[in-house]
């Protein structure tokens, strides 16, 4: 395999990241595209997620994706290879380019061509395209041993869900989705605002607020001054954000996630919760970047927490692992075929 010829992708529901082993670089954008009229798409990934606050007329924003799932393959298709493009610098694929995708656990055979379909256009026409389990990717950049462990658990909290799944006997032996994701955060964080403060405020400004205000192990007296749209005049002004309602809003829906996790957790073979009492629960997704992540999910599922460096990062990161390290390529496998 050439380098300069294979990009590795995660196409999430609310970021897409693409590993370039070229230059050994991450690029991150958001998974979003905005269409004008219905019919021209007119930006794509972070300039279309700034469109997005500025609420202009006959423009939509479209998200592809939903539950890490392809909904709007055409959507999917212009973000995909806009982000290609630019992961690229604009240089040449190759002869035989590869792609390799993080896909679900169970994807379907119709969602398996749905991803050679957006992914076969202009120069990756001829693309090899192979497919990699998202848990997997996980474990592997966790620096999970999957070949030997007896039973591990992850948490991926992604944008619209998080997954729980168990790996063992060298495979993906449990998953599932639970609807809470680091979304539903930002917007609790929105709604908090609204409530209390009576102005709206934009959802990239909660998003900085649950990074920066937010200690889920801690109560905090602290404030922000953020710019927002007052509710009775509908124009712009600033208001104070206590740390307070930030938590409290964060909180409502971990609570939320952590009893949802706990009840699946049931589920799972008594032996593999036994050896996560010992080796710990490993977490992972761009919501573990809160503050008191560790400390809070350790307290809520009564066992330890251990919590991934690359965060949002973990699927792509895993992904660069199999793209670099020939013991792992057999992680991989081709999108014509099923994988069990």
């Amino acid at each position: 395999m050439s380098f300069s010829s294979a990009f590795g992708v995660d196409l999430g529901t609310g970021s897409v990241k693409v590993y370039n082993p070229k230059n050994d670089s991450i690029n991150k954008e958001e998974n979003m595209a905005a269409v004008r009229n219905g019919e021209s798409v007119i930006a794509v990934g972070n300039e279309a997620y700034e469109i997005s606050g500025r609420n202009p007329k006959n423009v939509e924003l479209i998200r592809p994706m939903a539950g890490g799932r392809i909904q709007n393959a055409l959507i999917a298709e212009a973000v995909l290879h806009t982000l290609l493009g630019r992961a690229s610098g604009r240089g040449t694929p190759g002869f035989h380019p590869e792609l390799y995708f993080a896909v679900p656990t169970d994807i379907t055979g119709i969602e398996r061509r749905t991803y050679t379909t957006i992914a076969k256009k202009g120069r990756y026409r001829s693309a090899g395209i192979l497919l990699v389990e998202r848990p997997i990717a996980d474990a592997l950049a966790l620096g999970i041993p999957i070949l030997n462990t007896d039973g591990a658990i992850l948490i991926n909290i992604g944008y619209q869900n998080t997954e729980i799944s168990v790996i063992a006997d060298r495979h993906v032996i449990f998953s599932q989705m639970i609807p809470v994701g680091g979304h539903d955060f930002t917007v609790s964080i929105q709604d908090g605002i609204r409530k209390k403060n009576s102005f709206a405020v934009s959802e990239s400004t909660a998003q900085r607020l649950k990074i920066t205000l937010c200690r889920l192990n801690e109560d905090r007296g602290e404030g922000c001054k953020v710019r927002g749209i007052d509710l009775d005049s509908g124009l712009p002004r600033d208001g104070i954000v206590s740390s307070a309602n930030v938590i409290s809003c964060v909180r409502r829906k971990t609570d939320e996630l952590s009893l949802s996790l706990k009840k699946v957790m049931e589920r799972i073979p008594p032996h593999i919760r036994e050896i996560a009492s010992r080796e710990g629960i490993f977490m992972t997704g761009g919501s573990t970047r809160i503050p008191g992540s560790e400390t809070y999910f350790t307290e809520a599922l009564g066992c330890p927490v251990r919590v991934s460096e690359y965060h949002e990062l973990s699927t792509v990161c895993g992904l660069k692992a199999v793209m670099t390290h020939r013991e792992l390529g057999h992680w991989a496998y081709p999108a014509g075929k099923a994988l069990y």
